[in-house]
């Protein structure tokens, strides 16, 4: 993903944060490495349709496309829930991760909150992309939906950009180090089998009656 942002730019984020309105896409890793592009500590820049830069120019195209994007892909959520109904969904909810269950625990949810369903789950990580068909579903209307979802979507790409702006050079030093705690949990799963597996073999060996392999 991160390659794909640095090769495409601001297209890549518009068209990643449009897939995560309504399915998980990673938005925070989209919004964090574009602002960490766009402070120019990385060895790539932003791509803008053909330019490419750095700065603060850089870092509000980063924003405008996460939003528009975001925006964009609620708008299509809203209309699937909202065109589709509960029988659609409830039949092929599985593509959204939409099951039942969850569809019954956001209908509770809105039912509490109403507007403030929308305008927080836009600021909630995982849960901001579980929103869109939901809102349309339930019948919350139009107008009223896309200014909540246009609020809380601009409060999440300004901050997590800004924080990857922040972060900028610190991000190439904390993925190389984050390398090395790959290789401990590699190792620690390796090591965790090995054990359940001579755990299993001993057992095996205490039971009487039961022959184990030479």
């Amino acid at each position: 993903m991160t390659s794909w942002l640095a090769h495409y730019g601001v297209f890549a984020v518009l068209v990643l944060m449009a897939i995560d309105a309504v399915f998980p896409a990673a938005s925070e890793l989209v919004m964090l490495y574009g602002g960490a592009l766009a402070s120019g500590a990385l060895a790539h820049t932003v791509h803008v349709f053909g330019w490419h830069g750095t700065g603060l120019g850089a870092y509000l195209a980063v924003v405008i496309a996460g939003i528009v994007g975001y925006q964009a892909g609620s708008i299509a959520g809203w209309w699937i829930g909202d065109r589709g109904g509960r029988t659609l969904i409830e039949r092929h909810g599985r593509w959204f991760h939409l099951t039942t269950e969850k569809l019954d625990r956001a209908e509770r949810w809105f039912d509490r909150w109403e507007g403030w369903a929308v305008l927080i789950g836009r600021i909630t990580p995982v849960a901001r992309s579980f929103i869109s068909i939901p809102a349309g579903l339930f019948e919350m209307p139009f107008r009223r939906y896309n200014v909540l979802t246009l609020l809380g979507n601009a409060v999440w790409c300004f901050a997590i950009a800004g924080a990857g702006w922040g972060l900028g050079s610190s991000y190439q030093r904390f993925n190389h180090g984050f390398h090395y705690v790959e290789y401990a949990v590699v190792a620690a799963i390796v090591l965790i089998a090995a054990y359940l597996l001579l755990r299993r073999r001993r057992a095996a060996k205490l039971r009487p009656g039961v022959d184990t392999p030479r």
